[in-house]
């Protein structure tokens, strides 16, 4: 029975996909920060009628992965599949963003998979066999107004991932992205939470702005927007496919957008179109 290590699971696309894992019959071993907020993926397990096991890991610092992942090759004796979900959001322009919330938000975006992926490979090389399937967003293709850091932190992975995939692939590891457009968890209202209160000259000159980019997100998230098992569904088939791709769009429309990014090497049809949401 193969072994998965999914990142992130108290909420959102880490909790359906760490139990939509246990249900295609792998052996997930579920990770979060803080096992305190477990409840809602030990209840959706039992309703699923699935075992997982849960473990502590912060993405954020290299003793908690080493400490969660050695445990892992002590008990199981491999990882066969790394699902690293783990993420946080921020809402801001480049200007509205402190040094502080930067650095935050590439800890855990990009830090945090690049820990996680560093932790496991060894194993996975020796035994020339894996998956290492990373959750990035439309965001990591194209990025959105007011989330400078967000993206930067997505383009990263996807530069990492998109450079490791050849070089592990000769080594029998398979490395896919998994981007998500829309979806309706937890995560965005999170975001919105935690907006840094803006000075008087930001906020009037960014402000109208950002309650038209807010206006806009919220009418794609109500009619384009996905669930969490939706995305659940996609990394199962990563996961399990004997051909994975590197690249999962979630969506068809996502798909269409990010579609113009291959055809304009130029940049300027998607520098447009992510500014015709502002007024």
């Amino acid at each position: 029975m193969k072994i998965a290590l999914v990142t992130g699971t108290s909420t959102g696309i880490g909790l359906s996909s760490a139990v939509m894992l246990a249900q295609a019959g792998l052996t997930v071993v579920a990770t979060m920060r803080d096992l305190s907020k477990s409840e809602p993926l030990n209840s959706h397990a039992l309703k699923a009628g699935v075992k997982l096991d849960l473990r502590t890991l912060d993405v954020t610092t290299d003793a908690s992965v080493e400490t969660c992942v050695d445990g892992i090759l002590r008990d199981y004796g491999r990882i066969d599949v790394v699902v690293n979900n783990a993420g946080a959001g921020f809402l801001g322009t480049l200007e509205m963003t402190p040094a502080e919330a930067l650095r935050q938000t590439m800890e855990v975006n990009f830090f945090g998979v690049w820990r996680v992926t560093q932790a496991v490979l060894p194993g996975m090389r020796v035994r020339r066999s894996g998956r290492i399937l990373s959750v990035t967003s439309v965001g990591g293709l194209l990025a959105q107004p007011f989330n400078d850091a967000y993206c930067a932190a997505k383009f990263a992975v996807e530069g990492a991932m998109e450079s490791l995939a050849p070089v592990a692939k000769r080594l029998g590891i398979h490395v896919s992205l998994i981007e998500p457009g829309p979806v309706n968890t937890e995560f965005v209202a999170t975001v919105q939470k935690g907006m840094h209160a803006p000075t008087e000259s930001i906020r009037a000159d960014y402000g109208p702005m950002l309650e038209a980019y807010l206006n806009g997100t919220r009418q794609a998230f109500a009619t384009i927007g996905q669930t969490g098992d939706d995305i659940g569904k996609v990394i199962v088939e990563a996961a399990t496919a004997e051909t994975p791709h590197f690249r999962y769009v979630t969506s068809d429309i996502v798909r269409q957008i990010v579609a113009q990014k291959y055809v304009d090497p130029t940049g300027d049809s998607v520098v447009a179109l992510s500014g015709s949401r502002l007024p």
